[in-house]
């Protein structure tokens, strides 16, 4: 019987586990190497799927002061802005799929999960990292930087970086997908002459793309702009772009574009990185959950959805059949599911950087795009026992 779970980051995927976990009746404990809880991404995009594990954590209703809510969806072209995709969100989104697509900044969901965890009782380590475990018979011996403790189950939940990871599988090296992203937000009070539509739009244009939307009730504009590049070096998260290099590669793009990055003042650049796939996640009574196990492009935005989705399938897997069971259950129903996501993700970068440069072909598979996106992602229904149907894709 699981009693005792330790999970090792307080990032989004951590976070929410330790919620769901603790709402099931567990014991929680969070392990977190920063000496703060601190988000230092920017917006993310919550899909129905996701929100609607939200709304079982009963988060949700705090979020909704610091959310958007889109009204479309969009794919336009680099320059005459010309639509290949428009799909209605907002209301049409909650009457189609039960729950909203919400658009969130990263440190609004990081605070609301947790204070949640600290009502619910989850205590937080803080400046403490996993260094490596031991399993044993009857529970697992987890090694820190402060010291060894004791559990039933250990979550890695620690990033692509995991230290889990590491120790289940011995040094990995990080794939470079050949693609680098810009990030940063404006305020619309200071710029009162922008006119960005109350839409999740991508720009699609040769070898590279930028996406648009709000935050924060329409006070930020988020842009994330992807290129490819051959290489990449460094490897800090907050390593800050020369924001007029940036400008001259968008240079020649649709005025909304270009406007919008004239604001900006700075701006943050960082290597999109994979890990090879696993065929399992576990290791005796530990287990890998989110970017540990499957990070992915966020070219379908699901990265912190799936995350969030492992976290409700893994406590509804340990309540329901224990440890071993349960962990074998729980990784059963997601590695299908993870790894579909992960190849659409990566299929949408000749779709976003116009590979073959046809129009009329990326015009038909931004169709197909949303035919395949909302019933396998947005539509999934949340099943009281299992979590999410996995099987159906």
């Amino acid at each position: 019987m699981v009693k005792r779970v330790v999970i090792s980051g307080a990032g989004i995927g951590g976070l929410a586990t330790a919620l769901a976990c603790a709402k099931q009746g567990f014991d929680v404990t969070v392990l977190e190497q920063a000496k703060e809880i601190k988000e230092v991404g920017a917006g993310l995009q919550m899909s129905p799927n996701a929100m609607k594990v939200l709304q079982a954590l009963d988060v949700a209703e705090r979020l909704a002061s610091v959310s958007f809510s889109p009204e479309y969806a969009g794919i336009r072209h680099y320059q005459t802005g010309a639509y290949f995709l428009k799909s209605p969100l907002g209301e049409a989104a909650v009457h189609r799929y039960d729950a909203p697509y919400w658009h969130l900044h990263r440190a609004d969901l990081i605070s609301v999960l947790y204070q949640a965890c600290l009502e619910n009782q989850v205590d937080i380590k803080l400046n403490t990292q996993v260094t490596g475990y031991q399993n044993q018979p009857e529970q697992v011996e987890v090694q820190t930087n402060q010291g060894k403790i004791t559990a039933d189950i250990l979550v890695g939940a620690d990033g692509i970086k995991s230290t889990t990871r590491q120790a289940m599988k011995g040094e990995e090296a990080v794939e470079f997908t050949g693609q680098v992203a810009w990030r940063g937000t404006i305020n619309t009070k200071q710029h009162p002459d922008l006119h960005i539509p109350p839409e999740a739009c991508v720009w699609a244009g040769p070898a590279k793309h930028l996406v648009t939307y709000y935050l924060r009730g329409g006070d930020l504009i988020n842009f994330v702009a992807v290129e490819e590049k051959a290489d990449w070096q460094h490897e800090n998260w907050r390593q800050e772009g020369d924001i007029n290099t940036l400008r001259a590669s968008f240079s020649g793009w649709h005025p909304t574009v270009t406007k919008l990055l004239e604001a900006c003042d700075e701006s943050f650049i960082w290597a999109l990185n994979s890990r090879p796939q696993l065929d399992s996640w576990r290791d005796g009574r530990v287990v890998l959950l989110g970017d540990a196990c499957h990070p992915m492009l966020p070219f379908m935005a699901q990265g912190a959805a799936m995350a969030i989705e492992d976290a409700y399938v893994l406590s509804k897997s340990l309540k329901e059949h224990g440890d071993d069971i349960g962990l074998n259950h729980y990784q059963d129903a997601r590695i299908p599911r993870t790894r579909a996501i992960q190849a659409m993700s990566k299929s949408n970068t000749s779709l976003f950087h116009m590979h073959g440069g046809a129009v009329g072909a990326l015009r038909l598979n931004a169709v197909r795009l949303a035919t395949r996106f909302m019933p396998s992602v947005a539509n999934t229904k949340l099943d009281p026992v299992y979590g999410y149907d996995a099987t159906k894709v």
